[in-house]
């Protein structure tokens, strides 16, 4: 019999592994309660929306300033404006 490594302690027996199981439901949250929300939209967001608005032809869609909830809500209405859903 093995022993564990000194200090580690191995998981109780009624703790279940969640990587097992299937994904939690509460894994997307809405872009109004991320942490990170107010900060500016990263590069990747703001290239698909710019492709997104090019291939809507809404010019209007893309905004430079954008935080990173709403390059997520107009990404995703620009998804859906377009099927991509």
């Amino acid at each position: 019999m093995t022993r564990p490594a000194r200090g580690a302690h191995p998981d109780p027996q009624e703790v279940e592994n969640p990587k097992l199981g299937p994904p939690a439901d509460n894994q997307e949250k809405d872009p109004e309660d991320w942490v990170t929300g107010h900060e500016p939209m990263t590069g990747a967001q703001a290239s698909y929306l710019k492709t997104l608005a090019e291939q809507a032809h809404d010019p209007h869609a893309y905004d430079p300033q954008l935080d990173k909830a709403e390059a997520s809500k107009r990404i995703d209405a620009m998804r859906r404006k377009l099927g991509q859903d």
